[in-house]
């Protein structure tokens, strides 16, 4: 009954948008059960929106990865002349753009998991029968989602931490912490609906009769 309780006060904590109550409720071992359950609808949610809007299946993740390398890019342009023209330099120029490049990580991991260019033994998987194939990619799926589930959970209580200490970006008056945090979870969100959209096409295609390992490209299309 206690895991039932905490979750309960999970929800009444972010029901009161109280970073602090938020902060004390994500510390209880019930935050994994939420979160598992959380991570698997949110997933659910966001891959009906995809198919209902083929535009964000295509783009989603690749525009806040490309916005947020264009603004590294040009803070760090900006900097140089700035620092070397002007004899000067913005405190923030040197703090922004990690934050920047790990919402790129994020969003990458997320997009390259539709793209199944992380480690996949293809040249393996390839030479065994569909069956095997199959339940090869069953296991990524429950591993990418474990690891999923994980991340978000972790990267929650960071952001509720980081929130509740009023904590500003180093360079900064006003700028806070979270606000680039609450990223992380929301990339896994969608990397979870990747990974169920992936689930689905390979159990689609299984059944179907349809060749299940492909060649994977970086860059490639969805």
């Amino acid at each position: 009954m206690s895991i039932v309780s905490d979750a309960g006060a999970i929800f009444a904590a972010f029901a009161s948008n109280d970073a602090w109550e938020i902060r004390n409720a994500l510390e209880a071992d019930a935050a994994w059960y939420v979160g598992a359950v959380f991570t698997a609808v949110a997933g659910l949610a966001v891959l009906a929106i995809y198919r209902a809007i083929p535009l964000l299946d295509r783009h989603l993740e690749r525009t806040i990865m490309v916005s947020s390398y264009l603004a590294i890019a040009f803070i760090i342009f900006w900097g140089v002349i700035d620092r070397f023209v002007f004899k000067n330099q913005q405190p923030w120029s040197t703090t922004i753009p990690p934050l920047l490049f790990m919402v790129m990580a994020w969003f990458g991991a997320a997009f390259n998991v539709r793209l199944r260019t992380h480690l996949s033994f293809s040249e393996f998987r390839t030479m065994m029968p569909a069956t095997g194939q199959l339940l090869c990619l069953i296991l990524d799926a429950i591993l990418w989602f474990t690891f999923a589930v994980i991340v978000l959970v972790t990267t929650s209580r960071v952001t509720a931490l980081s929130a509740s200490n009023f904590q500003i970006v180093l360079g900064t008056d006003n700028i806070l912490q979270w606000w680039f945090l609450i990223t992380a979870p929301l990339a896994f969100v969608l990397m979870s609906a990747r990974i169920l959209e992936n689930l689905f096409e390979d159990i689609g295609n299984y059944r179907a009769g349809r060749p299940l390992i492909k060649q994977a490209v970086i860059g490639g299309d969805v």
